[in-house]
């Protein structure tokens, strides 16, 4: 087995209650998801990523956890996890969780606790002040929706920070006690059988907070410590990381060359991603190609992993103000299709016009340059968005794989589903889904699993350095 099977991976991601519901409740659950393995097989996949599948009030998408050793009970038993897990692995399919512990939800038992007493335990394992910080209403991640970082609480009698929202209090990592409880919940998965973990908000879990000082030094040492902790556990373990931090800051995540430092195995590559968005607005390769002149070399054993939408907004914060009126007047021209002032919350087949000439060509470039390739479940029937929900939900619209009620997903009545199937007539399911391009061998479902078994067959595409050729460019080539 490779240590390095990151490398040549496909990396599929999707949300477990809105792919395949198996009992007719409008969630979709591990069965439902195990059912639809020899799909994902078929396609080319060899890596799921599952967004989060761990207890939660639901208020952020499951990004607020409230029990770290347990699935959601609504997504099945961990038996049903363990179940698709072994199912998974039949067919050469790794699966990577989402690892959310750069806060908890307010729900938690440890924040509950902390809150009940300053003498708890798990005081020390949040961040609080006992006077209001002056920079309470600065560092916000979610502008416009979230108006302070720092909320004060009447039963513990403090003011506790939380980078994102009110109901998500930060852990403290400079609490030893907090740094090995995150070791204990991945050495906890990777013992059930995941490959690794997509870690979320990564500066922001080993950032160093205090009152008055919102980021005081960040500890990459930890970093350090979850990599040697996880491939203790299991040596091919994967560490994938969102880090949407300044190019000279990249390499620090990844560690050093020598091997005396080595920290996360793949990052998200934003920088990347932003200037593919104003590549295609404009029609013009060349931000394509500043942003792999400007990318910091990395590590051998490091990996970028690219994409082109994902579970959150497309954003645009890496470009300029200029820049980003640019992509915002071409693929996000109504206020609302954009979300925090940065962002685009749509799907590329709808920014693209449904135009399947440009829909695969910006596939075929994120499949052909350096790093591995990772696509939001739905992106390769070309699925589109429902913007009447709210934030970043336009995206989450379940799997559409026939032309039956509610696209297939469930049986459940269509006010019963978790969220609301895409109907309109350009994308709704009755014109995109699964069934109708199976049968297609002109579809975009069927093209892309000819990529996929391309780039199988050709291990020289994406590996290595990228460096393009000087060549006159016509006008409109993207």
């Amino acid at each position: 087995m490779s240590e390095r099977w990151y490398e040549k991976a496909i990396i599929y991601c999707l949300d477990v209650e809105t792919f395949q519901d198996s009992d007719g409740d409008g969630i979709g659950d591990f069965i439902g998801l195990t059912r639809r393995l020899d799909y994902l097989a078929r396609l080319g996949v060899d890596c799921l990523w599952l967004n989060p599948i761990h207890p939660s009030p639901g208020r952020d998408g499951g990004y607020e956890v409230s029990d770290y050793y347990n699935v959601h009970p609504r997504l099945g038993t961990l038996g049903d996890f363990a179940e698709f897990l072994q199912a998974a692995d039949s067919r050469g399919i790794r699966v990577i969780i989402d690892l959310v512990v750069n806060h908890t939800s307010d729900q938690h038992p440890w924040f509950q606790s902390a809150c009940s007493s300053p003498d708890s335990p798990y005081r020390d394992w949040y961040v609080w002040s006992a006077q209001e910080p002056a920079d309470r209403h600065q560092g916000m991640v979610f502008p416009g929706e979230q108006d302070e970082t720092w909320t004060y609480h009447e039963t513990a009698r403090a003011w506790y920070f939380h980078r994102f929202y009110r109901f998500q209090p930060d852990l403290n990592i400079s609490n030893p006690r907090v740094r090995d409880e995150i070791k204990k919940i991945a050495s906890f998965w990777l013992r059930l059988g995941v490959a690794g973990f997509r870690m979320d908000a990564a500066p922001f879990v080993i950032e160093y907070t205090t009152a008055d000082n919102n980021s005081d030094g960040k500890d990459f040492g930890f970093l350090t410590d979850l990599r040697q902790s996880v491939q203790w556990q299991r040596q091919d373990a994967l560490l994938l990381a969102e880090a949407n931090v300044d190019p000279d800051q990249l390499t620090k995540y990844f560690g050093d060359s020598g091997g005396s430092a080595n920290r996360l195995h793949m990052l998200f590559d934003f920088l990347l991603n932003a200037q593919i968005m104003l590549a295609l607005a404009r029609q013009d390769p060349e931000p394509v190609i500043d942003a792999l002149r400007d990318t910091p070399a990395l590590p051998d054993w490091a990996q970028w992993a690219t994409f082109l939408r994902n579970h959150d907004e497309v954003d645009l914060s890496r470009l300029t103000a200029d820049q980003r009126q640019e992509v915002f007047a071409e693929f996000g021209p109504q206020e609302d299709m954009r979300l925090y002032g940065r962002g685009i919350r749509r799907r590329l087949a709808p920014m693209l016009g449904g135009d399947q000439r440009r829909i695969r060509l910006a596939y075929s470039l994120q499949f052909t340059l350096r790093g591995t390739p990772v696509i939001r479940y739905g992106e390769e029937i070309g699925m589109g968005d429902n913007l009447s929900l709210p934030d970043r939900e336009s995206i989450r619209t379940p799997m559409q794989w026939s032309s039956l009620p509610n696209g297939g997903f469930s049986t459940a009545a269509a006010d019963r589903l978790v969220l609301p199937a895409v109907t309109d007539r350009t994308f709704g399911y009755e014109s995109v889904n699964v069934r109708t391009q199976r049968n297609d061998p002109g579809s975009l479902l069927s093209w892309f699993e000819r990529l996929m078994r391309t780039l199988r067959e050709c291990p020289e595409i994406n590996t290595g350095s990228c460096t393009h050729v000087d060549v006159p460019t016509p006008p409109g080539v993207l």
